[in-house]
Parts: C-alpha cells; sequence; structure tokens
C-alpha cells in the first residue's frame, strides 16, 4: 500500500511538472464551446462524405457498423474524460501514456496523432475541392484545398477565443442540418402527414438488410471508426478550459449519445430513402447526403445541404488543425521537438506550432493534384494512425486507474476494466482486418514504418539527452529527463 501510494504520488508530480511545462495557454473556451468543438470534431466528412464507403460495403447494415464503432469511440472518450478531469493538460493523452505508461508511449501518441490529424486535415481539405465542384464543375480541386486550408490556418492563428467562436457556428450550422435533415427523413419514411415511403430500400431489395454479410459490415466498421476520430478533443480542450472539473463532465453528457444518435439516425434516412446501390461507392466521389436530395429532384435543397457538408468540412478541418498544433505545442514544452514550437503569440495561440502544422497540412491537401484517390489514400494512413493512438489512450486508462481509486474520480466509466478491453480487442481485430485488405493495406505499409522510425527518433533523442541534460538544465532548457517518473528510462 505504501509502495502504490509512492507512486501514486510520483504520478501527480509528474503531470504536474508537464503541466506547468505547457502553462500560458489562454483559458478562454467556455462550455458551450467545448461541447461544440468535440461535436465538430467528431462530425466532417466521416459521416457527410466518407459514409459513402461504408454504405458501399454494409449496404442497410452500415447501421451495424456505425453501433460498433460508437461503442468503442464512447469507451474510449468515457476512458479519457476520467483522465482529464483529474489531469488537464494540453498534451492530453500524450501526457497521460507519457505518466502512466512509458516516456516512450508518451512520445509515440503525440507524434502519431500528429501526424495522423495532419493527413485528416488533408483529407478533408480534398473532401472541400470535390464538394466544390457541384458548383463549379471541372474546377481544381487542389486549388479550392489549399485556399480553405490558409484560411483557417489564419484563424488558428489569432486566439483561442477566435477558433472556439468560429467552431461553435460551423458545428451549429451542421448540426442544425443533420437535426432538420433526420427529421424530415423520418417524416417521409414512416409517413408523417403524407405517404410513407416505407423500409422497401432498407429490407427489401436485393441481398436484403445485409447484401455482403459480416464482411460487408465489418470492413464498414473501419469508416465508422475513423467517422468518429476527433471524439477526442474534448480532452485536449481541458488545458484551455476555464473549469475543466465542470466543463468536461457536462461536454461529455451532451456529446456523446447525440453524437451515436447523429449519426446512425442520420445513416437511416440515407439508406431508407434511396436504394444503398445509389449511394454506396468504393471511392469518395461526393456525398451521399446530397445524393439524397439529388435523387428527390429538389435541386435547391441539394445546394443547400452541399453547403452544409462543405462547412462540415471546414469544420473539420478547423477542430484538427487546433488539435495538431496543441500536440506539437506540447512536445515542444516537453523537450521532444524544437524549442521554437513551444513558443505562444500575445493572445495566448502556440503560433509556431500552428505554423509548422499548417505547411505539413498545405503538402497534404496539394496530393489531390497527383491522384483522384488522393481522400481514400490520405484516409487510410490516417486512420492507422488514430486507431494506434486510442488504443494507447485505453492502455494509458487501464494504467491510471491503477493509480486512483474509483470512489475519487468525478467521471467514471462504468464496466472497468473489461469495456477497455473489449475497445482495445475491437480496434486491433479492426487494425488487423485492414492489414490483410488490399484495399487498405496502405496504411500499414505507411504506418508500421512511421512508428519503426519514431521509435528510433526517441531512442535517438534519449541517448542524447543523457549526454547533454546537465548543460540544458544548467542553460534552463526543458528535457524529457527532468521530470520524475513511474517507470525507469531507457
Amino acid at each position: 500500500m505504501e509502495l502504490d501510494a509512492e507512486v501514486s504520488r510520483d504520478a501527480e508530480a509528474q503531470v504536474e511538472l508537464i503541466a506547468g511545462q505547457e502553462s500560458g495557454l489562454a483559458r478562454t473556451l467556455s462550455r458551450a464551446q467545448v461541447v461544440m468543438i468535440a461535436l465538430g470534431g467528431a462530425i466532417g466528412t466521416g459521416l457527410f462524405a466518407g459514409s459513402s464507403l461504408a454504405i458501399g460495403y454494409a449496404g442497410p447494415a452500415v447501421l451495424i457498423s456505425y453501433l460498433i464503432a460508437g461503442f468503442v469511440a464512447a469507451v474510449m472518450v468515457l476512458s479519457l474524460s476520467e483522465m482529464a478531469v483529474v489531469h488537464p493538460a494540453a498534451g492530453s493523452f500524450g501526457v497521460y501514456a507519457e505518466t502512466y505508461l512509458s516516456p516512450w508511449a508518451g512520445f509515440i501518441v503525440r507524434y502519431t496523432y500528429w501526424m495522423a490529424q495532419i493527413l485528416a486535415i488533408g483529407g478533408e481539405a480534398v473532401a472541400v475541392g470535390v464538394y466544390m465542384n457541384f458548383w463549379f464543375p471541372g474546377s481544381p480541386v487542389w486549388l479550392w484545398s489549399m485556399g480553405f486550408g490558409v484560411a483557417l490556418l489564419l484563424i488558428n492563428s489569432s486566439s483561442v477565443k477566435s477558433f472556439g467562436t468560429v467552431e461553435y457556428w460551423f458545428t451549429s450550422i451542421k448540426v442544425i442540418a443533420i437535426v432538420v435533415f433526420i427529421v424530415l427523413g423520418l417524416s417521409a419514411v414512416f409517413g408523417l402527414g403524407q405517404a410513407p415511403l416505407g423500409l422497401h430500400n432498407v429490407t427489401g431489395l436485393p441481398g436484403g438488410f445485409a447484401p455482403h454479410g459480416f464482411k460487408g459490415v465489418w470492413m464498414a466498421v473501419i469508416m465508422g471508426l475513423f467517422s468518429y476520430n476527433g471524439i477526442e478533443v474534448i480532452a485536449v480542450t481541458s488545458g484551455e478550459t476555464a473549469n475543466p472539473a465542470k466543463t468536461i463532465p457536462a461536454a461529455l453528457r451532451s456529446m456523446a449519445l447525440r453524437l451515436v444518435l447523429f449519426y446512425v439516425l442520420a445513416l437511416f434516412v440515407v439508406v431508407a430513402f434511396v436504394p444503398w446501390m445509389s449511394v454506396g461507392s468504393s471511392t469518395m466521389n461526393g456525398s451521399p447526403f446530397v445524393k439524397v436530395f439529388a435523387h428527390s429532384g429538389i435541386w435547391q435543397a441539394a445546394g443547400i445541404m452541399n453547403f452544409v457538408v462543405i462547412t462540415a468540412a471546414l469544420s473539420g478541418m478547423n477542430t484538427n488543425i487546433y488539435l495538431c498544433s496543441r500536440m506539437l505545442f506540447s512536445l515542444s514544452r516537453g523537450g521532444y521537438a524544437p524549442g521554437f514550437l513551444g513558443r505562444l503569440s500575445k493572445s495566448g495561440s502556440p503560433i509556431s506550432a500552428i505554423a509548422a502544422s499548417g505547411v505539413c497540412i498545405l503538402i497534404a491537401g496539394a496530393v489531390s493534384k497527383l491522384t483522384p484517390k488522393a481522400y481514400d489514400y490520405l484516409f487510410g494512413i490516417a486512420l492507422f494512425g488514430a486507431m494506434t493512438v486510442w488504443i494507447i489512450i485505453l492502455l494509458s486508462h487501464l494504467s491510471f486507474r491503477r493509480h486512483h481509486r474509483a470512489s475519487d474520480l468525478t467521471v467514471r466509466m462504468p464496466g472497468f476494466p473489461y469495456m477497455q478491453i473489449a475497445a482495445v480487442l475491437l480496434i486491433s481485430a479492426v487494425l488487423v482486418t485492414m492489414g490483410l485488405d488490399k484495399d487498405w493495406r496502405l496504411s500499414w505499409i505507411a504506418g508500421v514504418p512511421w512508428l519503426v522510425a519514431l521509435t528510433l527518433a526517441y531512442l535517438i533523442r534519449q541517448a542524447l539527452s543523457r549526454r547533454a541534460g546537465p548543460l540544458a538544465t544548467a542553460a534552463g532548457q526543458p528535457t524529457p529527463s527532468s521530470a520524475p517518473s513511474l517507470h525507469p528510462r531507457e
């Protein structure tokens, strides 16, 4: 018991030290902004565009796929929220992995998340360019991608309050649109005030509800997991929230159930309204939501929905720029990245980290000029990184609970540890599936060498840090070895 208490005190000391290194960020995000940022991070092209890939795999049974993915996302975010309330920090799950697993895990998860978000933003930017072709057929996708990317980088560079305000309104537009879409769609399907469309498109088409069987349902889970990616933004905002102990639990309660309902009900409307073969696709070539309205013959409605899905993609880009810049800032303040990336502007924004991330984002977005399947490639690689991060988050939480009594926690994950173990196994099974499937193998071809390269970089960094540790400390530079640790250094 005494040893456990000592280890817990070491954990608290280590997190406090890292949080101190990350000080200076403006704590100006409100509870309403955090809720909208969380929804905005998770409702993007994964629903509005990428769901066409999922429908192509599973048909109407895509609803089951998104429920499975929703279970994994809920377990992950509830586990993460436990830690975020106890340890609010911009580095979030990178800090928790470093504290409760190992310094290597903290290094890997922050850089991998940064890379995944960079590629995800590039994918969102490509999607915006594709959407703009609805109004401007034949226009260069890469030009729209880079133009919108620059605009959002400027917004993020001003202040976190400006970011929060813009994201609040971006998310409000798409949430309102989803609610209206669901209400009108359900009214049409079940005949509220009109002749019902019925469930013929859901169960009566060739192949029935699951035309491609369990394999199709399972493959669509891949897209479902990507769709929920971004939900972890709640923990990252804890470092810039005025009262994280109250704000984070409230945001969690408001967001988790809404998110699953939005996805499942919206996709139900899509597959019930038109035959799934009309909206399913093997590549991202537009939004199934816009296609639903196009099939209805109401051109104006399709145009309005196209505006909404563009807003959704811009919202996802905006949130992910915030996320990846905070990860790079955390790496710099922890001594794992160049010191200039930890600098803050007068308004408290990590301006250097935003600029460095922005260059990489624009490069990722420009990939659309090289291949029409740019979104698919960026998505596959980003998903490998995102799922690796989710596994590390869940493993960090399992270790976190060994040092904290459940009765002392404001937010508690029910079903511990069985839910976490089940989620880790599901994510691992999806990763194995991606490695065996020819269409997703690219994610492993790029993802595994990335993890190997990061590990080598970490070992080299540690060797240099041990040699230069005394000199760096004397010069006032942060070094990874300066924090107390639960684990022996490599």
